[in-house]
């Protein structure tokens, strides 16, 4: 029960009272588009986009030229090669024999990824399909590539291959709206290859007849949901609402693009606590790669509002995985010894106790353990930022930071030395 006011507080609460009931009678009535809290200009983007059509990454480099010139030379930006247009699209020498190569460069309509592993199209009809290997790019290898039909992605029961040659698998369904702008799943084309500028800046035409900052999709303006989304779309496991799609499962977020709510079109892949399968480890973690958005929104920082492109860099950089700056600084950009973020340390080095400037001391070395498999033998790194245990290890299988640099020892050693250092809670980390 509340207290009694008196007559002036009983005003104020009144007039409060009053206000609050008139905004809600507004909002009502007031249209607002996805992801922009109210951001008038935020707004005003996402009506343009929304009404314009695609016209094509080279339309903005002539304005753009510096963010069109390290956009370019990004992995996005090429992850989808035309060997025939471009000759050195291959990494591989197909003209030196191999048992399982089965095809030629001829053969090669579109190569696809070249920092991990790169995989190789053809063209039946009017559909792509994988050949049965790819390269392994990290250790210069012919590896076998094939989803089994039981047992690995979703999708794979509802496209039988037994044969094991992918031709059973068509990309449109499964591939191609990550790797284009504007897939169209009834003509099977999409606007322009690769992930160019309107994938998530929106269809720019109005933009380019008219240039200003309120008719293109600026996602440095939308909430921090959002924001992540433009990102998440691709960098993450799920699946459409709607599957099947005009009797066709896809793996990508049909529908949605630029200036909608992703949450429309997708959903994450759950997870049960406590079970391991083919997209998590026990705890939550991504088992795989392209599971970045999966395990970013489970993170603290996702909820304190960090975006994907507070540390990346969309439009490329220099550095390791476009980020915005070297990777043994990128953290300290927000992280300082005894900061309001921590660590809460007098150093890095007292934090982590390794000598500083060693890859050891890297915040990423046990904050982003690379445990998530790219291919066979070829892992990624996790972006929860949890910091897995090796008492984690023991109960619920997870690799851990401590062993898989110290392959030598056991988790019994590991968790010794966690508990030996007295800035550490042992409730956290050494049990």
């Amino acid at each position: 029960m509340l207290p009694a006011l008196s007559g002036s507080h009983r005003f104020v609460a009144a007039l409060g009272i009053a206000i609050f009931l008139l905004a809600c009678a507004g909002a009502a009535h007031a249209v607002f588009m996805p992801g922009m809290a109210g951001d008038p200009i935020a707004q005003s983007q996402a009506k343009a986009v929304l009404a314009a059509h695609y016209v094509g990454s080279q339309a903005c480099q002539s304005c753009h030229r510096d963010e069109y010139a390290r956009w370019s030379k990004t992995a996005m930006a090429n992850i989808v090669q035309d060997p025939k247009l471009r000759p050195s699209a291959i990494i591989p020498d197909l003209a030196h024999a191999d048992p399982m190569v089965k095809f030629t460069k001829d053969d090669v309509a579109f190569t696809y990824g070249s920092i991990w592993k790169q995989r190789y199209f053809h063209k039946v009809g009017d559909d792509y399909f994988v050949f049965p290997v790819q390269w392994d790019v990290i250790n210069k290898k012919w590896l076998p590539y094939h989803v089994p039909d039981k047992g690995g992605d979703w999708w794979a029961p509802f496209y039988p291959d037994p044969a094991g040659d992918n031709m059973g698998r068509p990309t449109g369904p499964l591939c191609d709206g990550c790797h284009s702008v504007n897939y169209n799943i009834e003509t099977k084309q999409p606007s322009e290859w690769n992930v160019g500028c309107e994938m998530c800046h929106g269809a720019g035409s109005t933009h380019v007849a008219h240039p200003t900052r309120d008719n293109i999709l600026n996602p440095a303006r939308q909430d921090y949901v959002h924001a992540s989304d433009t990102c998440i779309q691709c960098h993450s496991q799920g699946q459409p609402l709607k599957n099947p799609i005009n009797g066709k499962y896809y793996d990508w977020a049909v529908g949605y693009h630029a200036g909608l709510n992703l949450k429309d079109f997708w959903k994450l892949e759950e997870h049960k606590l406590g079970e391991t399968n083919f997209f998590h480890f026990a705890d939550g973690t991504a088992h795989k790669n392209r599971m970045q958005g999966n395990d970013f929104v489970q993170s603290v920082m996702y909820t304190r509002g960090v975006t994907c492109f507070s540390c990346h860099d969309p439009h490329g950089s220099s550095n390791q995985a476009m980020l915005r700056k070297p990777i043994a600084e990128i953290c300290n950009s927000c992280h300082v010894p005894g900061g309001a973020n921590g660590p809460q340390e007098t150093s890095i080095e007292a934090h982590t106790h390794h000598p500083a400037g060693s890859v050891a001391s890297q915040c990423v070395s046990c904050h982003m353990p690379k445990i998530e498999a790219e291919i066979p033998g070829v892992n990624v790194a996790a972006h929860t930022f949890h910091f897995i245990t090796p008492g984690d290890t023991e109960r619920l299988k997870i690799p851990n930071a401590c062993n898989g640099c110290h392959k030598d020892k056991d988790t019994g050693w590991a968790k010794a030395q966690l508990a030996s250092w007295n800035t550490r809670s042992p409730w956290r980390v050494a049990q």
